[in-house]
């Protein structure tokens, strides 16, 4: 069995929330593992049954457990907050990801990036765009970083500094459109940085027909992240009113 050694003082944290993948998760520690020579991942499993946890464990990494399911995205949260990295590296469970397409993420994070992104964007060439999609680019937009287009802390993988991470907050990782709004808004390097095709190895994708609770879960987010950043920032987003006279109306 492959197995890995975590850095007892690690530059690179990587950071797996996990339910019930135990066809994948070797291979997914074993990429992330080698992104950087002071390592430590840590999977948050979250309501698993078949043997993910412990396999993990077997393995090496660091396993935090919860028997009952967290939530979406939680488990990003609890990781983070435990981590003692330079650099956090958010990946999933159930989506294999070779190292090479994390190393520029990395790398990027070193070089100065707060918030390196993964550049994806899912199809966006069709008559009818997928909600989450169109809710991505428009919480770009709204806190006027529209050269980001659809790249979002909702997608795998991304990586973060700890100064992000404590700006930001580890408990507001569990919403990644209001991380990344929250990012924004205080002025951190937030860039979409490599390109990874995700969209065709997501085994949640293409699930459920009709009404998709997940779908609406992230549009959900992001009009939380939108209703935070108008909050603060103002109803016009911080945008200039000109000289319009409204009392003259």
């Amino acid at each position: 069995m492959y197995t890995i050694k975590n850095s007892e003082s690690p530059k690179v944290s990587v950071i797996i929330p996990v339910m019930n993948e135990r066809r994948t998760i070797a291979a997914v520690i074993r990429h992330a593992y080698r992104v950087h020579p002071e390592t430590e991942v840590i999977v948050v499993a979250n309501g698993s049954t078949d043997g993910s946890a412990e396999l993990a464990q077997k393995i090496g990494a660091r396993v935090i457990r919860y028997d009952h399911p967290l939530g979406h995205d939680v488990g990003r949260s609890i990781g983070a907050r435990e981590a003692k990295g330079e650099i956090l590296l958010f990946t999933d469970g159930d989506i294999i990801i070779p190292t090479r397409d994390l190393v520029p993420l990395i790398k990027a994070v070193n070089n100065g990036v707060d918030v390196a992104l993964n550049k994806y964007l899912g199809p966006t060439d069709k008559q009818h765009v997928h909600s989450v999609i169109l809710a991505k680019h428009t919480l770009n937009i709204i806190v006027s970083n529209p050269d980001l287009k659809g790249a979002s802390m909702t997608t795998i993988p991304h990586a973060i500094s700890r100064r992000a991470r404590d700006l930001i907050g580890s408990e507001q990782l569990a919403i990644p459109p209001k991380a990344q709004a929250i990012a924004l808004y205080n002025g951190l390097n937030v860039q979409g940085v490599h390109y990874v095709e995700v969209g065709k190895t997501n085994p949640r994708r293409g699930r459920r027909k009709g009404n998709d609770p997940l779908e609406q879960l992230i549009v959900g987010d992001h009009l939380e992240a939108i209703d935070w950043f108008i909050t603060k920032s103002g109803e016009r987003g911080n945008r200039y009113d000109l000289s319009r006279n409204r009392e003259s109306v």
